[in-house]
C-alpha cells in the first residue's frame, strides 16, 4: 500500500514538473518579434540562442535593404530606447545579420529591458527601420 502511495506521489511530481512552464530567464533560446519603423516594411524577427561561450543574436528581415544597416542591442525598450547602444552587433544587409557576443548570458538580456534596433543606415542613424523589445 505504502510502495502504491509512493508510487502515485512521484508521478503526481513528475506531472506537475512536465506541464509547469520554463522560466524565461532559464530559456536557451528566445524570439524576438522585429516590427517596421518609419515606412521601411522591415518586419521580421530576431533569435537569441546561448551558445557556448555566449550568446548567438540572429536578425533576419523582410524587405532588408541592400546597403549595411547599423543594428545594436539598446538599453529600454522600443518605445523608450537609450540611443546609445549596448552590444553592437554585425551590419545587417538585405534583411540578415548574425553575431556572437562572448561572455554574455541570455539571462543578462533579460535581467533589464533591452531591445534590438536596426538603423537605416551609417549615414542615416537617427532614423530607426526595425525594432523589437527583448522579453
Amino acid at each position: 500500500m505504502l510502495n502504491r502511495i509512493l508510487a502515485l506521489f512521484c508521478a503526481a511530481v513528475a506531472l506537475v514538473s512536465l506541464s509547469s512552464p520554463a522560466k524565461a530567464a532559464d530559456a536557451q533560446t528566445l524570439t524576438i518579434t522585429m516590427k517596421a519603423l518609419n515606412g521601411s516594411g522591415e518586419n521580421g524577427k530576431a533569435t537569441i540562442s546561448q551558445v557556448q561561450g555566449g550568446v548567438l543574436v540572429t536578425v533576419t528581415l523582410d524587405n532588408g535593404a541592400g546597403q549595411m544597416q547599423p543594428t545594436h542591442i539598446h538599453a529600454g525598450t522600443c518605445g523608450n530606447i537609450n540611443l546609445a547602444p549596448e552590444y553592437p552587433l554585425h551590419n545587417t544587409v538585405d534583411g540578415k545579420s548574425t553575431t556572437v557576443l562572448p561572455g554574455l548570458k541570455i539571462s543578462d538580456l533579460l535581467s533589464n529591458k533591452y531591445a534590438i534596433n536596426v538603423h537605416k543606415s551609417a549615414d542615416d542613424l537617427a532614423t530607426y527601420v526595425s525594432c523589437g523589445n527583448i522579453m
